[in-house]
């Protein structure tokens, strides 16, 4: 318990004011114009200010919120206004818990210094790292950059440096120079390909462009041949592919016209094709009449007949001419085909039936099934008449195979 304050200080006849220090009276003052409990009272109080200021102190320093530097510097100064203070109060005790503060401070700037050098290596290895990806962007063939989207990410990486710059832990005069150094060189070189590339990309446009040109002109030209420049303006469209690209604006304005001239040739065509169906109209409605008449040749027995009218057929299909559009004509001729196809397949068969040669090697197999037969119903009869039952099943199977191969070749 702290000793009351009244045992640390007396006031003097005169008003003079001492407080005690160890064995010793120290003067703080006067209080002349007041009683001796007054000028205890007021000296007191300044006791109660200082004590009040440790307080705030020790308050700040388990708070975690102040810098133990920061505090160290204020306990110093507080320090120097406590010794020898014109306070009257346990003054010895002040300085105790100043000394404590000043242990627990030193421990714990350390500690913040330990933490600001790692926090200080982590923002160090942070901007390398911003460095060595733009060094690494640098680096690659300026080529085989995509630059819009390399720009983009430049501009990123300098915006990340700003923050990192105004954010992190302030890093040490040389290494932030020479880590500035190293990006704004990158930074140097990405532009210096940029500008490179888009002035070559100018050149390549300013070629395309006018090798697009010729062309469109070239096109524009050929409205006078109509349909037949068609084929010539595929031509050009093969040439306008292989000119490369003569930058979006002039690309569309470009193509708008030169797309232009091929669909007038394209039109001239569409306009004689539709032309030429309505010509056709009638000739369609006539092939059509002889389909229907051609549906009933496959019904006819006679081959030759058949062909016959097949033939009639044929003849005025081919008088009454082409049909436009093509789509049209081949799925009339495809109909019509396929009566000719049945015809053809019908007349083979009968050859093939008819053919001399073939009739006289199936004659000569005829016979000789015949006689296998005959020879394998006597055998069978044999085998039936010596009871013997495997030989009867055997002639038995032979002989129905055979009179089967009869059969298939007409004969009785």
């Amino acid at each position: 318990m702290a000793a009351p304050a009244a045992s640390f200080g007396r006031v003097d006849p005169d008003g003079t004011v001492s407080v005690r220090e160890g064995d010793q009276w120290r003067v703080v003052g006067q209080y002349p114009d007041g009683t001796p409990d007054e000028a205890l009272a007021y000296f007191e109080r300044k006791f109660a200010d200082l004590a009040g200021e440790i307080t705030l102190l020790e308050t700040r320093h388990r708070g975690g919120g102040a810098s133990a530097a920061d505090l160290r510097g204020t306990v110093r100064t507080l320090r120097e206004r406590v010794t020898g203070a014109a306070a009257v109060g346990d003054l010895a005790a002040l300085e105790g818990r100043l000394t404590a503060l000043e242990t627990a401070l030193d421990e714990a700037s350390a500690e913040e210094a330990q933490a600001q050098r790692q926090a200080v290596e982590a923002a160090a290895a942070e901007r390398t790292a911003l460095v060595e990806r733009i060094e690494a962007i640098a680096a690659r063939d300026p080529k085989s950059i995509q630059w819009k989207q390399v720009t983009s990410e430049i501009g990123e990486l300098f915006d990340q440096w700003q923050r990192h710059q105004t954010t992190a832990p302030r890093l040490p005069k040389s290494l932030s120079q020479q880590l500035w150094k190293r990006f704004r060189d990158a930074r140097a070189t990405l532009d210096k390909h940029r500008r490179e590339f888009y002035a070559g990309m100018d050149e390549q446009h300013r070629a395309a462009r006018d090798a697009k040109t010729r062309l469109v002109e070239r096109a524009e030209a050929l409205a006078s041949k109509g349909e037949e420049g068609i084929a010539v303006y595929r031509t050009l469209l093969d040439e306008w592919k292989r000119a490369g690209r003569a930058g979006k604006k002039a690309d569309d304005a470009l193509w708008a016209r030169f797309k232009a001239a091929g669909d007038a040739l394209y039109a001239a065509r569409g306009e004689r094709e539709h032309a030429e169906a309505e010509e056709s109209r009638e000739k369609i409605e006539a092939k059509r009449a002889l389909l229907t008449e051609a549906a009933a040749i496959p019904k006819e027995k006679d081959t030759a007949k058949a062909r016959a009218q097949l033939t009639g057929i044929q003849r005025r299909w081919d008088e009454i001419g082409r049909i436009f559009p093509r789509e049209a004509e081949r799925g009339l001729d495809d109909d019509l085909r396929k009566i000719e196809q049945g015809v053809k397949a019908r007349e083979d068969a009968d050859w093939k039936s008819n053919n001399p040669e073939t009739r006289a090697r199936q004659d000569d197999m005829t016979q000789q099934l015949r006689e296998a037969i005959a020879g394998l119903e006597a055998e069978l009869e044999r085998a039936k008449a010596s009871k013997d039952q495997r030989a009867v099943a055997k002639a038995t199977e032979a002989l129905e195979a055979r009179r089967s191969w009869l059969k298939a070749l007409g004969g009785s």
